[in-house]
């Protein structure tokens, strides 16, 4: 069996696996189908975020199938399922409030454990989800980082006729044009890359625009999901009075203008990954409304073993979703 393994920043290999362990009575095995490449994953493999633990394998967007079940496990082989990948301890204030995406002792596959980017791995049942007969892998794989979305999203309201602008149109950023779009609402996708902006129109029906060509307008709501100082500062001089702003970039830092936030009434909301399991079935019940055009999302599908070929494109920026295919070579 083989695996994708990052020994340091920008030091990626693929190499054979050591034997896996015997199950725990609550773990499954698992057979990769689809791994996708995101930010984060990009993020780790340039040494960009801080808290990232090497050396690892990397990989959190993860479809499959069960093929090895403990005796405790509820679900039968054979299942297709997708991976929760960020743990929680389910007993500190956090979790006891439904909020297990804040708990202080959550780990991340493939960012301060090991991921999934290979043939087959074990995980505990805990965090496996099926995935409904009706929902295509292709489809399916976008639950993980559609999750992120549909998190942010219950935040505000958004109907038909709800102005919102999306600042950076990155994988996240993709997925909320989308879903705003399929929500009703009037929709302006902003990013400095002309590529991505033409990648956006096929979504639908969406006004798309370079952030510096946008003059004097302001909308109900405006979602940050580019993680850039400019694209946070700009975007909060978009907000109307009373209206609000998301945030999902991972931005460092940045200047808050706390006057107007005041005075305006502007509204902030931070939002960090999803909570289980609503976020993970609500996101399943939108991709499976085959009337949510979410298909020129997923722009390229490559071999894992092909690896190198498929970090380099998605580190372009020319691409949305960059799926890694694990049944090329089947175990």
């Amino acid at each position: 069996m083989l695996e994708l393994f990052l020994n340091k920043p920008k030091q990626m290999e693929l190499r054979s696996m050591e034997a896996l362990p015997a199950l725990k009575d609550d773990e499954v095995k698992i057979r990769l189908v689809y791994g996708g490449i995101c930010g984060s994953d990009l993020s780790v493999f340039l040494g960009k975020l801080t808290h990232a633990s090497y050396p690892l394998r990397p990989g959190h967007e993860l479809l499959g199938h069960i093929i090895e079940a403990g005796k405790n496990v509820p679900y039968e082989l054979g299942t297709r399922i997708i991976v929760q990948p960020n743990s929680y301890c389910g007993e500190c204030v956090n979790c006891l409030n439904g909020q297990t995406n804040i708990c202080p002792e959550k780990k991340s596959l493939g960012v301060t454990v090991n991921g999934g980017f290979s043939e087959q791995f074990i995980i505990s049942s805990k965090y496996v989800m099926p995935v409904p007969d009706d929902l295509p892998d292709e489809r399916a794989v976008l639950v993980e980082p559609f999750a992120v979305i549909v998190h942010a999203f219950k935040k505000v309201h958004i109907t038909k006729g709800t102005t919102v602008a999306v600042l950076g149109c990155g994988n996240e950023g993709m997925l909320a044009v989308a879903l705003a779009h399929y929500l009703g609402a009037d929709v302006t996708a902003m990013d400095i890359n002309p590529i991505k902006l033409e990648l956006i129109k096929t979504l639908g029906d969406i006004r798309v625009i370079h952030p510096d060509e946008l003059k004097g307008e302001t909308f109900d709501i405006v979602v940050e999901a580019a993680g850039a100082q400019s694209a946070f500062e700009n975007g909060l001089r978009l907000v109307r009075p009373g209206g609000q702003m998301i945030l999902i970039g991972l931005t460092p830092e940045a200047t808050i203008p706390v006057i107007r936030v005041v005075r305006s009434e502007i509204t902030l909301y931070g939002s960090i990954i999803y909570n289980i399991p609503d976020d993970f079935q609500h996101a399943m019940e939108y991709l499976r409304d085959t009337n949510f055009n979410v298909q020129p999302i997923v722009s390229k599908i490559i071999p894992f073993t092909d690896y190198k070929h498929a970090f380099e494109d998605a580190l372009s920026g020319n691409y949305g979703k960059v799926l890694l295919d694990f049944k090329k070579n089947p175990v």
